[in-house]
C-alpha cells in the first residue's frame, strides 16, 4: 500500500475517532439528563426508559467502533495496517476507503458472516 494512501486513511480514522468521542460525551450528558428527569406519568417513564436503552445501545456500538479504530491506528504505527486478520492478504484499498478499520478482506468477511471462517 502506498504511503499517501496510508496517510489518507489515518486522517479518516483520526477524524472519525474525534467524532465518536464527541458523540459519546454528548450521549453521556443526555443519558444523565434522562435519569435525572422526573417522569410525570407512565408514558413519560416509558419514553425515558426507551430513550435510555437506545442511547446505551448507540454508545456500545460507538465504543466498539472506537476500539476498532484504535486497533487500526496501532497497526499503522506498527506497519501492518491493511492486512486481513484471516488470510493475511492485503485488504483492497477501495474497501479500506469505505471502512478504514476493516479487519478482513471482503472474501474473508463474507465467509465470516456465513460462519465459514475459522
Amino acid at each position: 500500500m502506498k504511503e499517501n494512501d496510508i496517510q489518507f486513511l489515518k486522517e479518516i480514522l483520526e477524524k472519525r475517532k474525534q467524532v465518536i468521542l464527541e458523540n459519546l460525551k454528548g450521549n453521556s450528558k443526555e443519558i444523565k439528563a434522562l435519569h435525572n428527569s422526573v417522569p410525570s406519568d407512565n408514558i413519560d417513564f416509558s419514553t425515558i426508559e426507551s430513550n435510555s436503552q437506545i442511547n446505551f445501545t448507540i454508545n456500545a456500538n460507538l465504543k466498539q467502533e472506537l476500539k476498532e479504530i484504535e486497533e487500526s491506528l496501532n497497526k499503522i504505527k506498527n506497519n501492518n495496517f491493511g492486512i486481513c486478520e484471516s488470510c493475511e492478504e492485503f485488504i483492497d484499498i477501495e474497501r479500506l476507503k469505505i471502512k478504514p478499520h476493516a479487519k478482513y478482506c471482503i472474501n474473508c468477511r463474507e465467509n465470516l458472516e456465513k460462519g465459514e471462517l475459522v
